[in-house]
């Protein structure tokens, strides 16, 4: 899974900073415009502003479905002799269904943690049937809406 970039927050704030100018909540200073041309400059400069922000979203869509934003978790009692659910196990996913499932197993003689990778939902290794209900669950949250 890919870290968060300081770069981007810095580089989405400048777009914001340039594209949107707190200028545009207040009273305009400028002159109104005196033709046509004049108003049609300033509407292909509000084009080109809004494309740059359509893009900017985008990328930033995109770019939101490499975080963790699916988790679901199980509780179970793996032994018949213990007195509740104590174990569990937690798929943690990104948008795209990969990520890791984490299996937590707890007895009298302690805890045992286990961990596997996630792509499209399945692992490489065998999932216990609790590791699958975790990813199942976690893959029916939605993503973040588009």
């Amino acid at each position: 899974m890919s870290k968060f970039k300081f770069e981007t927050l810095s580089s989405t704030h400048q777009l914001i900073t340039n594209l949107l100018p707190m200028s545009l909540f207040q009273k305009k200073q400028t002159e109104e415009p005196q033709n046509i041309d004049e108003v049609l400059a300033r509407f292909k400069e509000l084009e080109n502003k809004c494309q740059a922000l359509s893009e900017e979203v985008k990328s930033l869509k995109e770019e939101n479905l490499r975080n963790i934003n699916k988790v679901g978790m199980v509780r179970f009692n793996p032994f018949q002799d213990m007195g509740s659910n104590q174990s569990f196990s937690m798929a943690i996913l990104d948008g795209n269904n990969r990520g890791a499932v984490v299996t937590s197993l707890f007895s009298r003689d302690g805890n045992r943690v286990y961990g596997k990778p996630v792509a499209q939902g399945e692992s490489e290794f065998k999932l216990t049937n609790e590791e699958k209900q975790a990813i199942e669950l976690a893959q029916k949250r939605e993503n973040p809406k588009s």
